[in-house]
């Protein structure tokens, strides 16, 4: 579930006009937000691989793993892939939203899908000059470089044909960015600001880290505002929630 940015804004609004603190505007908070959500969202992965490594408790809702691995689930997606032929390489862009790639499937007529293997380059390379390890249209492979898929063997992309050749299909299964959370709004007679909803962007993280995302922005607004005594206090808060989650 998402969490709603109006009022993250006014929350955090509220606590700096009750200590006096200063004013967050609308584009300061939308930088600090989006920056915030990327922090919390990458944590996901880090907790994830420590909690990996640490007895776990089975309790429904006590199980980290579980609940990490539920909050990631609402980033995963998939996306066709359009491969053109690049000299010996089959090549693909990468979505554009792509944070963690997964894997990349790869479907040849009516024959089941085969994942492409992934590899690094060097291996990729080595594994074409190999007799043994050939890649073949039942056990392809490829590399990442920048923001393309190089693939062996190289097969393009396309649709069965009239004569009975079969469709080439790809898939890739990946983890996407959140989009950046967005308080949007208009200006009233008086020069202040009005929120509009309709303009705006939630937060795509869970809901149950809220109270850590409205800690995080106080503590980046300590530092807009030059409030040390703020962003300590925000950040030795921040601390101890990042400490209980991975303890």
């Amino acid at each position: 579930m998402a969490i709603n940015v109006n009022t993250v804004y006014t929350t955090v609004l509220s606590i700096l006009n009750k200590e006096q603190r200063g004013y967050l505007t609308p584009d300061e908070f939308n930088k600090v937000a989006t920056q915030v959500q990327l922090e919390i969202f990458e944590s996901y992965f880090e907790n994830l691989n420590q909690q990996l490594r640490s007895p776990q408790n089975n309790t429904e809702y006590a199980n980290r793993v579980k609940l990490l691995r539920e909050k990631i689930a609402t980033f995963e997606t998939s996306a066709v892939a359009t491969v053109a032929l690049s000299g010996i390489f089959g090549q693909a862009t990468l979505p554009a939203d792509l944070h963690r790639f997964g894997m990349l499937e790869y479907t040849n007529g009516s024959k089941l899908p085969v994942e492409v293997e992934k590899l690094s380059r060097q291996m990729v390379l080595q594994a074409r000059r190999s007799q043994l390890t050939s890649p073949s249209q039942d056990y392809p492979i490829c590399y990442i470089e920048g923001n393309k898929l190089n693939i062996l063997p190289g097969i393009a992309t396309a649709t069965a044909g009239a004569n009975g050749s079969p469709a080439q299909v790809y898939m890739i299964e990946y983890v996407k960015k959140p989009i950046s959370p967005t308080w949007a709004f208009t200006i009233n007679s008086v020069g202040g600001y009005v929120y509009n909803a309709g303009g705006s962007v939630d937060f795509e993280i869970s809901d149950v880290d809220q109270t850590e995302l409205i800690t995080k922005i106080l503590m980046y607004t300590g530092v807009i505002i030059r409030d040390p005594e703020l962003m300590q206090a925000a950040a030795g808060a921040s601390a101890a929630q990042d400490q209980l989650e991975q303890s």
